[in-house]
């Protein structure tokens, strides 16, 4: 398999790590927000706006930091339960749009929830849990000789209750890491999505019995290709009568998560007279 080592790896984000010492040591921003905010812009780089971390190099530190809040209050809006409340100006993140010529807004976000939860997650793990370690070390204040071999750094505010954990360990320059899968996130690659993130939860009404093969037919329908698995309840009661109230169903992709919710927290559709509820699955143990 091919490898690339942190040296190697440092140095093609060289940019990103300018850019993450000007948030937490020139601007003296929050360590943990920053990793985040950075996963955000690059999520926003892999969505279709180029360049954005190399505008934003040539701006002072005061735009940079006016351009970080707008970023915090994206993934702040992820996380709201009523995000409506932090529309204003339509949600326009009218910095972000100015330095990128393109329309930004908290509105996208919310369109495309699931899937920025899953890039901004995938790129705090897979990029800036490698790249920015030792520039962490330093914000934290933690010297080499305090540092246990192979033991992750604690970082304020993670495990985050949207995003989870994130493990960062102090590594030498020449560990080599898998180069598979390194260089950003694309929707349709669930390498890096688990199951649940991919998952809905469907619901249906008692006296209306909904068959797996509509499941499928609906979805396919709406979506194309995109259904994975159907996890129909199972009732351990034998009568002939009882049937499904519940399903889960697992998408070949996170995105169409987004497209059948559309914003919605919950969806309603029709089959054949009977109505399927959808919302996104959350795993309760």
């Amino acid at each position: 398999m091919a490898s690339i080592s942190l040296e190697e790896l440092q140095a093609y984000h060289s940019i990103d790590r300018d850019l993450f010492s000007r948030l937490v040591i020139g601007l003296r921003r929050d360590p943990g927000e920053s990793l985040l905010v950075m996963a955000t812009w690059l999520w926003l780089e892999e969505k279709g706006f180029p360049n954005i971390v190399g505008k934003m190099m040539k701006l002072s530190d005061g735009m940079v930091d006016v351009l970080a809040d707008e970023a915090v209050s994206c993934f702040k809006c992820l996380e709201s339960n009523s995000p409506s409340s932090m529309l204003p100006n339509r949600g326009t993140i009218i910095f972000t749009t100015r330095l990128m010529e393109k329309h930004v807004s908290l509105q996208m976000f919310l369109q495309n929830r699931f899937t920025a939860i899953s890039g901004i997650k995938n790129f705090l793990n897979t990029v800036c849990a490698r790249v920015f370690t030792d520039i962490l070390q330093r914000v934290l204040g933690t010297t080499p000789s305090q540092v246990i071999q192979n033991q992750p750094l604690v970082i304020p505010g993670f495990p985050h209750p949207l995003f989870g954990g994130v493990t960062i360990v102090p590594r030498a320059m020449d560990f080599d890491f898998p180069a598979g899968g390194l260089w950003g996130w694309s929707p349709t690659n669930n390498n890096n999505v688990s199951e649940d993130e991919r998952t809905m939860f469907l619901t249906f009404s008692r006296g209306f019995p909904v068959s797996e093969n509509e499941v499928r037919e609906l979805f396919t329908r709406m979506c194309g290709d995109c259904v994975d698995t159907v996890y129909m309840q199972q009732n351990s009661n034998s009568s002939h009568d009882d049937q499904p109230l519940f399903a889960r169903l697992v998408l070949r992709s996170v995105n169409i998560v987004d497209r059948i919710l559309n914003g919605r927290r919950i969806a309603k559709f029709r089959i054949n007279g009977k109505h399927i509820w959808a919302r996104k699955y959350e795993r309760r143990e």
